[in-house]
């Protein structure tokens, strides 16, 4: 993965934007890292992936509580707002 200092990525931006539609490119300021450009394509491809998991593991969750014998009306009562 190519490195950009902040400064570097200002100033050479054309290049920084041609560089992250190949592979994800790094920024860093002060020797720290600030954040990672990646393409569109790849960003959709981590939202799908992300999503994915969060709904497998709430469909776990979901099973293994139900299998204890949580109740929609005990969930109900879990989930409350009485504030």
């Amino acid at each position: 993965m190519r490195t950009f200092t902040a400064n570097e990525a200002k100033t050479h931006f054309g290049e920084f934007i041609d560089r992250a539609q190949r592979e994800p490119v790094r920024v860093t300021r002060r020797n720290r890292v600030v954040g990672i450009m990646v393409s569109p394509s790849d960003y959709q491809a981590m939202r799908v992936f992300y999503a994915d998991r969060l709904r497998r593991t709430l469909d776990q969750t979901a099973a293994h509580a139900t299998a204890q014998g949580l109740t929609e009306q005990q969930l109900e009562t879990l989930l409350a707002d009485d504030s």
